[in-house]
């Protein structure tokens, strides 16, 4: 059994402010307040792809986050939502919070999409704050702060072929021709204690 491991922090996008805006138009008298909400931030979603065979992907990577929300804006014009982030993962993968251990996903399903932070909600522009007492707010709300987890990412695998020798005997080399590299790209990946998974495309079982 070959457990695919990686640790790294998620953080969903922080949502935009509000914008303090006043109608400003030739001919219109007493223009009130117009400005527009933020944009939401980005979510974080969890992708199984079952063309995706390991972490490698996110190997190195110590933190991830999808984009804040935009501002608001004049006009009534609501900022733009941040992008999500998506992290595709083979099938078998499992979300554990790193401080708790506790299970908080688990991927196992073809095109299983699941939401797993959620971005910060917009700002409301200074449009919302008009009332018969106030009628020229000059106050927005700020938007709401993103959503952060450092988790671990555990891959169960049983390898197919397992490549064990003494060092200096050609398994870098091995690697490398099957993977149609060149150089010592691989050199430093296989003279480890703990196993190192590797991908060798299909032509070499034929």
């Amino acid at each position: 059994m070959f457990i695919d491991s990686v640790k790294l922090t998620l953080s969903s996008g922080h949502g935009g402010a509000g914008a303090v805006s006043f109608r400003r138009e030739k001919h219109v008298i007493l223009g009130g307040p117009d400005g527009g909400d933020g944009g939401d931030g980005g979510d974080v979603y969890f992708v199984c792809d079952n063309n995706t065979h390991t972490l490698a992907n996110y190997k190195g990577k110590k933190a991830m986050r999808a984009s804040d929300g935009e501002a608001g804006m004049g006009k009534r014009m609501t900022g733009k939502k941040g992008e999500s982030l998506e992290l595709i993962v083979p099938p078998g993968t499992a979300v554990y919070d790193a401080q708790t251990n506790e299970l908080l996903c688990d991927m196992v399903e073809e095109g299983q999409r699941t939401l797993f932070l959620k971005g910060g909600k917009g700002g409301l522009g200074n449009f919302h704050f008009k009332n018969s007492i106030n009628q020229a707010p000059e106050y927005a709300q700020k938007g709401m702060p993103e959503e952060s987890v450092e988790v671990r990412l555990e891959l169960k695998l049983i390898a197919d072929v397992g490549l064990v020798g003494f060092p200096n005997v050609g398994k870098s080399t091995l690697i490398s021709a099957g993977q149609g590299r060149t150089g010592r790209r691989t050199a430093l990946l296989t003279g480890r204690i703990s196993p190192q998974l590797h991908l060798l495309p299909l032509r070499w079982h034929r």
